[in-house]
Order: structure tokens, then C-alpha cells, then sequence
């Protein structure tokens, strides 16, 4: 994978730390609200909720902000129908395909937000189509590989997994969205804590890179990340793990 859990791993790391407590609880709020308005109220039956409501939970937002948020997104009127997902798509340094996932309530402060950061870090957006078809949508969940060992994810397997792959020290579990909750499922019964597990963007095709554009494209990364209305950004890079833990520690 020449990096990609070794990013998916830090990416999470970064989130759970993150220092800007008020502006990720923003952009988690708003994730729950539309989540909410989108597909109900019950995270049980409502896989993007449900997914949503963790992450809350695991950057230690409150329970009543997160009940709050879903109450504004089920709710008529209001907050929630002024919200909408927008996809951004871009190219970074070295052609890297960039996919910018974004939750805003003003579409025009948005794209000049995310325009503003290609070119201030050598990349360009592109046009709507441009690079989505290198991405294919999975489940994805990271798994600590210096607790657990292969055989340790085999219920996972017999679930539905696709692929369990292993860079460095996390293992990564990928799924067709259909059979992701009972993977994950399978794995929360067999005691396996995870690191992350979310439906995430993948690449089909990635492009190699050198230290220098690895570090410029870590950048473009972080300052769309940075982006208050920006939910995720993903890349189809092949970085080794070792180059990335450099550039993006």
C-alpha cells in the first residue's frame, strides 16, 4: 500500500488531537446534521450516522451537542437544509488526482477556499469528472498491527472483507461498502479495537513520488484539511511509509 495506511493511521492520530478543538467539532456537527437529514435519525439504521456519531466521539464531543446535532438535521427547516455535500476534484504536485469532500452552507466561499489552497501549493482544481473515476468508494477500517496479527482479523474475512493489508504498523481492512458494517461488526465482536473504520475514497491507480513532492503535496493536504468546511480530502499517492512519517509527522 507504499504509505496509504501509514497516512490513513496518522490522519487519525491528528484527529483526535487535534488542537482546534471548536473548528473540528464544527466540521463534525455539520457532518452529523446532514448524516441526520439525509438518512434518519438511528445510527443503526443509518450507516453515515453512525459513522459520523463515532467520530464525534472519539474527538470527546459532548453527548448533548451530538444529540443537538441530530436533532437540527431531522429536524424541518432550519440549519440542516442549508447544508449540502460538495465534491471538489484537483491535481497536486506531481499529478497527484486530489478528491476534497466538503459539507458547507455557501458553495461560493467554499470553492474559493479550496481553489485559494491548490494554487497556493502548487496544485490546480480541476472540473467536475476530472479525477473521481481513479477513486472507488470502500469501507476502510486501520487496525494497530503491534497488538494484533493477521490471523487476530480473520473474522473480518469470513464477513466479507476484500483485502487486509499491512504497512508498517497498521493493518488495513477494505470492504465493499455493502459488507462494511458487518465487518466492522465482526471485528468489534471479536475484540479487535480499531483505529478508524469509515467509507473512504480509494485510489485504483496511484503515482509514485520523490521526498520534495511528497512534502509539497502533504501541504496541499493540510491546508485543505484546515479548511473549516472541508470533511476529508483523498489522494491517490504512492509515498513510502517511511518518506511519509517524515513529511507528515
Amino acid at each position: 500500500m507504499s504509505g496509504h495506511s501509514k497516512w490513513a493511521s496518522i490522519k487519525h492520530k491528528k484527529a483526535v488531537v487535534d488542537s482546534r478543538r471548536g473548528a473540528q467539532f464544527s466540521k463534525l456537527t455539520r457532518a452529523i446534521m446532514i448524516a441526520a437529514r439525509d438518512g434518519g435519525g438511528d445510527p443503526s439504521a443509518n450507516l453515515a450516522l453512525e459513522n459520523a456519531v463515532r467520530k464525534a466521539r472519539e474527538a470527546s464531543m459532548p453527548k448533548d451537542n451530538i444529540e443537538r446535532a441530530i436533532a437540527k438535521g431531522t429536524g424541518e427547516g432550519g440549519e440542516a437544509d442549508a447544508i449540502e455535500a460538495v465534491t471538489y476534484e484537483g491535481y497536486g504536485p506531481g499529478g497527484v488526482a486530489v478528491l476534497v469532500e466538503a459539507i458547507t452552507d455557501n458553495r461560493n466561499r467554499t470553492g474559493a477556499d479550496v481553489r485559494h489552497a491548490f494554487s497556493k501549493h502548487g496544485g490546480s482544481l480541476g472540473e467536475p469528472g476530472s479525477v473521481a473515476y481513479l477513486f472507488a468508494k470502500k469501507g476502510t477500517i486501520v487496525i494497530d498491527a503491534t497488538r494484533y496479527s493477521e490471523d487476530d482479523l480473520m473474522p473480518a474475512v469470513d464477513a466479507g472483507a476484500e483485502d487486509i493489508s499491512m504497512d508498517e504498523d497498521v493493518f488495513e481492512v477494505i470492504s465493499d461498502p455493502a459488507d462494511f458494517a458487518g465487518v466492522r461488526s465482526a471485528l468489534q465482536d471479536a475484540g479487535i479495537e480499531m483505529q478508524s473504520a469509515e467509507m473512504a475514497y480509494r485510489p485504483t491507480i496511484r503515482v509514485p513520488l520523490d521526498e520534495g513532492q511528497a512534502g509539497k503535496l502533504m501541504r496541499l493536504i493540510e491546508a485543505l484539511e484546515d479548511l473549516d468546511d472541508v470533511d476529508a480530502v483523498h489522494a491517490n499517492f504512492d509515498i513510502p511509509a517511511e518518506v511519509l512519517e517524515r513529511v507528515a509527522g
